[in-house]
């Protein structure tokens, strides 16, 4: 398993709490006032969801959203493909990364892993990495407590470790949504959250045009990009998942652009680890 780092609180985590003994000292001093002191913390509780709402926000903890300024100056992109593996779309997505010598990070979920680890095997045999989706990718997972998130992350980690011979360095929540306690718990296992610069929407498109769209548009080196092998919508078109109609055209517009499509990197910059 990774080392656990340090967690650090953020503004926006210390603001809750100073508001919450400012309103638990007002109920005790003042307790004529306790409609402004439970307005100040349904305010703050909506700020908090708010955060948890927006996949790409740090203002829960940090969030890796673009690749350092090193894998930018090289004219690195980050590929990241969600939601498998899956044991009829990921072999023809292998296929086309290996076509275009692209590389990826999968974020796999655990249970899918342990019913398909030979393909897991077969991603990291083919260069790419295998990074934390959640073991069983809740619907719910924004709404964990801290034990049970816990137990969700660490037992995607356990199955993904044993399939993929290597312990994810990175998490991405389910849907991008999250609450506080992922933080301290990601810190705690030794993960880092990942989200993206941009995503396709692909699970709910089948449009491949618009997909793709939306993945080209204001691409730049050092971003992070989001498909899925699991889950993928349909193209209404060929009928086939919409990963292997955009794929290919989105790796060529990255070959006429000077990109490289890469995984992520082994840390992000600035990593700190909690001394043994």
């Amino acid at each position: 398993m990774n080392p656990p780092r340090t967690w650090h609180a953020t503004p926006l985590l210390i603001a809750t709490a100073a508001a919450h003994v400012v309103a638990l000292a007002g109920l005790a001093i003042l307790p004529q006032h306790w409609p402004w002191l439970l307005a100040l913390i349904i305010a703050n509780h909506g700020v908090l969801t708010v955060a948890g709402l927006w996949p790409r926000s740090r203002l829960l903890g940090p969030n890796l959203r673009r690749l350092p300024a090193a894998a930018a100056a090289r004219r690195e992109v980050a590929l990241t493909i969600d939601d498998g593996p899956d044991a009829d779309v990921t072999p023809e997505v292998l296929d086309i990364l290996e076509r275009h010598r692209a590389r990826a990070s999968f974020f796999c979920i655990g249970a899918r892993a342990e019913a398909h680890p030979a393909l897991v095997e077969e991603i990291v045999r083919r260069g790419h990495r295998i990074e934390n989706h959640s073991q069983h990718h809740r619907h719910d997972f924004s709404l964990l407590g801290p034990w049970r998130m816990r137990a969700e992350i660490l037992a995607a980690q356990h199955s993904l470790q044993r399939t993929a011979g290597r312990p994810p360095r990175y998490f991405r929540a389910p849907a991008g949504l999250r609450n506080p306690f992922l933080e301290p718990v990601l810190a705690a296992l030794g993960l880092h959250l990942a989200s993206w610069t941009r995503r396709g929407f692909d699970t709910r498109s089948g449009d491949p045009d618009r997909v793709l769209a939306r993945l080209l548009r204001r691409l730049a080196a050092g971003d992070i990009l989001l498909l899925h092998d699991g889950h993928a919508a349909r193209d209404a078109g060929s009928g086939r998942p919409v990963i292997l109609t955009v794929l290919p055209r989105l790796l060529a517009a990255l070959d006429a652009a000077g990109l490289a499509a890469v995984p992520l990197p082994d840390a992000p910059p600035g990593e700190r680890r909690s001394r043994p």
